[in-house]
């Protein structure tokens, strides 16, 4: 796909779509009934895993899986095997989304060759083959790297995504540096790791002019620091997930379905997110969806994989326990969801839409995930909101 010449509706901003009813009858739904349409949603931090590590999730699945959550577009991080640094590895992804792929899939390509931080990617060649730049997975450590990339995508009109954490505060912590790691013996990361990275990323954009965009945000400070930068004029946005702002580190369990990067910090940490999220500081809900093998999830905090999985289960849970609990209304959710992840990296919202039965009650169970992954500190948990119907481009995504 050429990132510059899509000529989809760029009206993203307009949810207006053509309902197709024989659809909606064969997926059983009385159009008369008790039915909500939303528009698709758009989450820009997914792991789809292909090329490279098709054991934990695949093209196929991960988009099966996005479009039962209400889904219809998503962008790819870049951390595969081989890595989408260059326009052939690019390539080799594009052709299994081309194949397999029921939704729209937007990939990123990576900001530094490798993901090293070492060197620069030919991000010029790159530019109209990926959604934006992004080392997900790594921060980019060296202060001039950053610059650098941060000045050819500026010139390229292309957004820096930046998983920002220093390297050398993590002193091989898995679990944040709280409560829970002193009285369980296990090593934290503290919270200084990310919010130090922020804070230099914005002072270089506001010299370099870049637009910018942080991944994943966890920690109070972040989000004073992002407050900040958005009231000085600064070009820089954020998402953050649902177990940021559901979950705490007094909540843990001796379970690698509750270690992801970051980790769960403390209560104060949850109650700024959800302060940011309520004042329009966050932009984005993201799931970070990053699905691994049952094995890989099963070696306890220490020695599991980081990643959980939440693309079937982001909007139920937040319509739950952020709307019907009266933390934010429906429409900052769609917000949220839908309208500033595609206004920011310019996703047109086409005839894409999901139908929704908002009262009927169901229970988390990862053994019924469409997606390989089925890590996720939300099993269990009551909910409300079933999917019945996903289209995507005019075009069944799931029924």
């Amino acid at each position: 796909m050429d990132f510059k010449s899509d000529k989809r509706n760029k009206g993203c901003m307009r949810f207006s779509p053509t309902i197709d009813i024989s659809l909606m009858k064969e997926a059983g739904i009385d159009s008369t009934s008790k039915y909500t349409i939303l528009p698709g949603f758009c989450d820009v931090h997914v792991h789809f895993r292909e090329p490279g590590f098709s054991y934990k999730e695949t093209i196929a699945t991960g988009t099966k899986a996005a479009a039962r959550g209400g889904f219809t577009s998503v962008c790819t991080m870049p951390n595969l095997n081989p890595v989408s640094d260059s326009v052939e590895n690019l390539r080799l992804q594009q052709r299994i989304i081309n194949k397999d792929a029921n939704i729209f899939v937007y990939p990123y390509a990576a900001i530094t060759i490798d993901q090293s931080g070492k060197e620069l990617a030919d991000l010029e060649a790159l530019a109209d083959k990926c959604i934006a730049f992004s080392d997900d997975g790594h921060g980019v450590q060296s202060e001039d790297m950053m610059r650098e990339a941060m000045l050819k995508a500026k010139s390229l009109d292309k957004i820096i995504v930046a998983h920002c954490e220093d390297n050398s505060l993590l002193k091989g912590g898995y679990i944040h540096d709280g409560k829970y790691a002193a009285e369980h013996g296990h090593k934290g990361i503290c919270s200084e790791s990310e919010w130090k990275q922020v804070e230099r990323d914005v002072r270089l954009v506001a010299e370099t002019k870049c637009s910018y965009h942080v991944c994943h945000i966890s920690c109070k400070e972040t989000v004073d620091i992002i407050r900040k930068a958005k009231q000085e004029g600064i070009d820089v946005t954020c998402e953050t997930a649902l177990h940021y702002l559901l979950l705490d580190d007094s909540m843990l369990e001796e379970d690698g379905r509750w270690k992801m990067n970051p980790p769960i910090r403390d209560a104060s940490d949850r109650e700024a997110l959800i302060e940011g999220l309520k004042d329009g500081t966050i932009d984005c809900l993201a799931t970070d969806h990053a699905p691994h093998s049952a094995e890989e999830k099963s070696r306890g905090l220490e020695k599991s994989a980081f990643g959980i999985v939440g693309i079937e289960t982001a909007f139920p849970i937040a319509y739950t326990y952020l709307v019907k609990a009266g933390i934010i209304s429906m429409e900052r959710l769609l917000e949220l969801m839908v309208y500033n992840p595609r206004r920011r990296f310019n996703i047109p919202l086409g005839n894409d839409y999901s139908v929704w039965d908002l009262s009927e009650e169901w229970t988390v169970d990862p053994e019924e995930f469409l997606s390989k992954g089925k890590a996720t500190p939300f099993a269990g948990w009551k909910v409300y909101g079933k999917n019945y119907l996903t289209v995507c481009d005019g075009k069944e995504a799931y029924r």
